[in-house]
């Protein structure tokens, strides 16, 4: 536990400890001072914390600070306040007691007052459920189930108004409620399919959103014709008592055209294309300025050997390495990023683009870039044997790879190469043979990267850091944009090199920006909830491996260890990968669990990453000695908008696969393929394929050897006959049995399976240091559930 940790009081941090004073006690100074808290825990991205980091963000004096432990007690006392897991602090479902202070954080959510807000998610059969608004996000049981009949029109995303009509439990530990009313509609443009029948146009809409057609008045409108695929605009969302009604706004082409696919799928995320006039005139501005011999005031590390590493298939290159041993066996490492912030100043048409777009969008086949290519192409690209901006963090590290100071510089490089992965694998591989084709200062830079790179790889992982084993298989496109076939991406050692320099850096500037003690946007990536660790510790133990509690990270990352080439292998991976949470952007000081940092940032990809900016301006303000504005809820509002636009980037990414995988998948029906279980309902098994990454459902009612009993703690489906099991992690052969393009359902038969992964209990766990691949560089462990909106059509 670090200082951040400890209670402001002994029991402040015990949920059923006694009062001091009785609950309805106050007085002006403690209304004063739980309107602020209040204010605080209720804005936008708002992550639960102890109250000790609630006092430090509003800054509390020592007599607020005494307070404040007894204040938050009473507050959750009344119900305005709740203590989450690990006693954390969030809000409470109560209406507020206190005013609070007009300030934007304060700004009330509509609908608080007269009952409970979230989002609402509609289920195939009608039915749907409201997952609550709660910062610590919400396990299935914390969902409030909606019978079909009191969902209204609402739809899927939207942030809707809830009753509880029944305070107990309903199915699986969910309460029951109906929706008053729509709080904010998430969309109202749609992307289906259009068709005609008794003279009207009728368009049946991607996905199981919607259940019946949406009218779209006459035949013919906007020229569409049956099997387009249109956008519409939703005028009167469907409900139990009247159908829905919308108005065709474009026509993206015939069904299963080439590029059709990815057109709807930008429609229906509603992703941005095309950059307004006023943006690109900044741009040009921009490059009309910009004089690569005009350094200013930056440091000139041009003469320095400094190098890019990036993937063949790279699409933007913002970041440099160069790296010194000193006569001391000190290491000098350099992380030089493109200085987009040079290029994108506050408040300018530019800035207002790339904050609502706030990622960059990589699609198989296209990237929707969050800057012009003017600057993300050009001025901020590190190109070779270019003068380029940059922000430079310079880290010494001793011999063992302890970092022991850091500098930041607005600096200026001039790269002497640029490598593709692949050719710096072939370089360690054989050095010698690349004598020859390289310079003798950039041959002997590879060779000290890589052995640095290792130090600080093994010192991570020493550290408490975890590596999840799971391979990522990508698929290949040909010319017209349709699947021809798949490869596994491999995380070689020149991409850990590269991410060993990256977190390094993003550690380094987090601490500094700390140090200064400016609030700034975080990566944090929040402990795991013990109730998931409690039933992967269960789940594991099923399997036959004995271990400790998985509450651990130690004990957690030695179970990872253990099982690479298992054949529990899977199985393991992907209950962790469950267990976690999701890494988010804010300002609460948290850290994160998978890097095992208490501290850190993203700092090294401000091109396609806008929390990245944000902290090279704050880098800029650090080495100018400019005044900071601390605006807290400006800040937590920024990280959840980063956070959601990252999301949907990530969801849009992962629909188009799906789709192109459909479509080559229709044409091969009766096809087998070698599947893992990712995912286990009462309905049947959610299987991914491990050569072509399709996912799809072999549904119990295909199961016809047994009669299967659904275990939700243990991830199985258990026959009566004895080993007649399905669980998380099984590998299997299926076979394609159904495809609907519409829907963009996939559905499997079994075809059979391998040997299970339980291993024999008395086994123990060995000792030895056998690490498993990562994920791809710098990308963090995240909870992706299958999708479960699947119908349920009986079970035996």
């Amino acid at each position: 536990m670090n200082a951040d940790d400890e209670p402001l009081a002994a029991d402040a941090d015990d949920p059923a400890g006694d009062d001091a004073s009785p609950p309805e006690a106050s007085n002006e100074g403690d209304d004063s001072l739980a309107g602020r808290v209040l204010a605080l825990v209720r804005t936008p991205g708002y992550r639960p914390a102890k109250p000790s980091v609630i006092a430090k963000l509003l800054g509390l004096n020592a007599t607020e600070n005494r307070a404040l432990a007894r204040l938050v007690k009473r507050l959750v006392k009344r119900g305005e306040l709740n203590y989450g897991p690990r006693h954390l602090v969030e809000a409470g479902t109560q209406p507020p007691a206190h005013p609070a202070p007009p300030t934007r954080a304060a700004r009330p959510r509509t609908g608080q007052e007269a009952g409970l807000t979230g989002t609402f998610i509609r289920k195939a059969g009608g039915f749907g459920f409201v997952r609550l608004k709660r910062p610590s996000g919400s396990e299935p049981g914390d969902d409030i189930f909606i019978p079909a009949k009191a969902t209204g029109d609402a739809s899927t995303g939207d942030t809707v108004l809830v009753r509880l009509t029944r305070d107990g439990r309903y199915g699986a530990g969910n309460r029951q409620g109906e929706i008053v009313r729509i709080v904010e509609r998430d969309t109202h443009q749609f992307v289906g399919t259009y068709f005609e029948t008794g003279g009207s146009g009728y368009v049946q809409v991607d996905g199981t959103l919607f259940a019946a057609p949406i009218f779209v008045g006459d035949a013919g409108a906007k020229s569409a014709r049956p099997d387009d695929k249109v956008v519409f605009e939703m005028v009167r969302f469907p409900s139990p008592a009247h159908d829905g009604e919308g108005v065709i706004t474009e026509v993206l082409g015939a069904r299963g055209q080439p590029g059709v696919d990815t057109l709807s799928i930008v429609r229906e995320f509603e992703l941005p294309e095309v950059f307004d006039e006023d943006v690109l005139e900044q741009c040009r501005q921009q490059a009309e300025l910009f004089d690569e011999t005009n350094l200013g005031d930056r440091t000139d590390f041009t003469a320095e050997t400094v190098i890019t590493i990036d993937p063949v298939d790279a699409r933007d290159f913002d970041d440099a390495i160069s790296l010194v041993e000193q006569e001391n066996g000190h290491w000098l490492l350099g992380v030089h990023i493109a200085d987009v912030a040079h290029f994108v100043p506050p408040k300018t048409a530019l800035d207002r683009e790339a904050y609502a777009r706030a990622t960059s969008v990589y699609l198989p086949d296209r990237v929707l870039p969050m800057l012009p290519e003017l600057i993300s192409n050009s001025l901020a690209s590190l190109q070779p044997d270019r003068v380029r901006y940059t922000k430079s963090a310079i880290i010494e590290f001793s011999p063992e790879g302890v970092p022991v100071h850091v500098e930041l510089h607005r600096s200026a490089i001039r790269s002497q190469r640029r490598f593709a992965y692949e050719e710096v694998d072939d370089y360690l591989a054989a050095p010698d043979g690349w004598r020859a084709k390289l310079t003798p200062v950039v041959h002997a830079l590879l060779e000290r990267m890589h052995r640095l790179a290792m130090i600080l790889r093994r010192r991570r992982f020493a550290r408490g850091a975890l590596e999840l084993s799971m391979p990522e298989v990508k698929i290949d496109l040909d010319r017209e944009g349709r699947v021809s076939g798949a490869h596994r991406v491999q995380n070689t050692t020149s991409h850990q090199i590269i991410e060993e320099f990256m977190l390094a850096a993003n550690i380094a500037v987090a601490e500094k920006l700390h140090a200064a003690g400016w609030p700034f946007l975080r990566r944090i990536h929040p402990t795991p909830d013990p109730r998931k660790q409690k039933l992967l510790t269960d789940f594991v133990n099923e399997l036959g491996f004995a271990v400790d509690s998985l509450e651990s990270r130690f004990e957690l990352q030695k179970l990872l260890n253990r099982v690479v080439g298992h054949p529990a292998e899977y199985a393991v991976n992907y209950a962790v990968l469950r267990s976690l949470q999701r890494a988010v952007y804010s300002p609460i000081e948290e850290g994160h669990y998978a890097l095992a940092s208490d501290c850190y940032c993203h700092f090294t990809s401000p091109i396609r990453r806008y929390p990245d900016l944000t902290i090279h301006r704050l880098v800029d303000a650090l080495l100018l000695g400019r005044k900071v504005r601390h605006d807290l809820g400006e800040l937590a509002a920024q990280g959840e908008h980063c956070s959601e636009r990252e999301q949907r980037a990530e969801a849009a990414e992962r629909e188009l696969i799906k789709l192109k995988l459909l479509h080559y998948l229709s044409e091969r029906i009766g096809d087998e393929l070698r599947a893992v279980v990712t995912g286990v309902e009462d309905y049947g098994l959610f299987v991914q394929g491990l050569e072509l990454p399709a996912e799809g459902l072999i549904h119990i009612t295909s199961l016809q050897d047994d009669f299967y009993r659904y275990d939700r703690a243990s991830h199985t489906l258990t026959g009566r006959r004895a080993g007649n099991a399905f669980r998380l992690g099984d590998i299997l052969q299926v076979v394609v049995a159904r495809v609907d393009l519409d829907r963009r359902e996939l559905d499997f038969r079994l075809a059979g399976r391998e040997a299970s992964p339980r291993t024999p209990r008395p086994e123990r766990s060995p000792r030895g240091d056998r690490r498993g691949t990562s994920r791809q560089p710098g990308k963090t462990p995240q909870h992706r559930p299958p999708n479960k909106g699947r119908p349920k059509r009986g079970r035996r």
